[in-house]
């Protein structure tokens, strides 16, 4: 038996603590969930969403919490969230950032979502006078965080296509047929990452339902795709099969799934449908327990979003722990983070597949631990 497959799993805990949201100067509903602290830091994302949960906010940053865990950085797992349509955001990100001050400027950093735009972080950052360069006991960045950060943009896409290499490598030889569920920012970087490598996309999703092909060409279908990852169906390529139906991507002939939209797009009552032998969540939580059990026991294998969906995350907290080198030139720098980024998604993706070789069950518990003991 490996050495990694030796570790006994830690039992879950319960979030550090949560923050509820009444808003100040101003009225907001939400909530800071911060999963656990790492010398006194924690990091994640703001989703606004109507129907957003402290339940679902809580999951998020549970999922941070394994991400940073599983990447060796000195920082715990957190998450926001803003029950709202996006009415009045302005006014909303003003008193989301005054409600937020005390924890930003006390080591939670919160950055963007689901909903939540780069311009949103830019009047919530403003309003509590909070600026990421500067941290006591912490060297100042050298450059500000919109000139770091916007450069990486394709670096969560870059991360989950170095899983589903790895893992259709560990496997086979010959090209895959790839279906990409989600059209947005993620899941057109991976398409044209699978692609660039000799990977044919048969399939994509996005929220008009479902297109197909023996074989998409992903710069054509880029061309009629708009910046919300939806595709105009009436300069779509030749030959190609569109669906409304509900879930029609599950029902495309695919060696490799990539999930790239929607929370629990994989569950109990659609993973019977699956074709593909290999799984690779590149959004947070898009497949439910019952789902990911219901693979395991067909044979299939999935690569979760915690180890796969590090770029963005990841490249956030280099930054915010200070890890990344900042003496490198821009071009450098952004090198620097992606081949980071695919060392860390591709080592744990290898271990992952190790220990489910070994042993029955879920895997990712074991390596969270031995990942864990790991950092320290």
């Amino acid at each position: 038996m490996s050495e990694l497959a030796t570790a006994e799993p830690e039992s879950p805990q319960d979030p550090a603590f949560t923050v509820h949201l009444n808003g100040s100067g101003g009225t907001l509903k939400g909530w800071v969930v911060v999963d656990t602290l790492y010398d006194g830091l924690a990091m994640g994302g703001v989703r606004m969403t109507p129907g957003v949960t402290e339940e679902e906010v809580a999951g998020l940053a549970r999922d941070m919490t394994q991400k940073f865990t599983l990447a060796g950085l000195p920082i715990g797992g957190a998450k926001g969230g803003i029950v709202s349509d996006g009415t009045d955001r302005e006014e909303t990100f003003r008193t989301f950032g005054r409600t937020v001050k005390p924890l930003l400027h006390g080591g939670i950093h919160l950055g963007i979502d689901m909903g939540v735009t780069p311009a949103d972080r830019a009047v919530f950052f403003a309003e509590a006078g909070y600026d990421p360069r500067y941290r006591l006991g912490a060297p100042d960045m050298p450059i500000d965080w919109r000139t770091y950060y916007e450069p990486l943009i394709d670096c969560t896409g870059h991360g989950v296509g170095v899983a589903a290499v790895t893992a259709l490598e560990a496997n086979r030889t010959e090209s895959a047929r790839v279906v990409v569920q989600g059209f947005g920012a993620v899941g057109r970087a991976v398409a044209r990452f699978l692609e660039d490598r000799g990977h044919v996309i048969v399939g994509v999703a996005d929220v008009d339902g479902t297109i197909s092909a023996d074989r998409l060409p992903v710069a054509d279908l880029l061309a009629v795709t708009d910046e919300f990852g939806r595709i105009d169906r009436t300069r779509l390529p030749q030959h190609v099969t569109v669906s409304a139906e509900p879930d029609a991507w599950l029902d495309v002939d695919a060696d490799l799934l990539v999930l790239a939209a929607q929370k629990h797009a994989l569950n109990a009552d659609n993973a019977h449908r699956l074709r593909a032998g290999l799984v690779v969540e590149g959004g947070n939580i898009a497949s439910t327990a019952e789902a990911r059990e219901k693979l395991r026991a067909s044979g299939s294998f999935l690569v979760p979003g915690v180890i796969a969906n590090i770029g963005g995350a990841g490249s956030a907290a280099l930054a915010v722990t200070r890890v990344v080198p900042f003496d490198l030139g821009s071009q450098a720098r952004k090198e620097w983070v992606f081949d980071w980024v695919g060392d860390c998604v591709r080592r744990n993706t290898r271990d992952l597949m190790e220990i489910a070789a070994e042993r029955p069950g879920d895997p990712l518990p074991e390596l969270l631990d031995v990942r864990g003991k790991e950092r320290g």
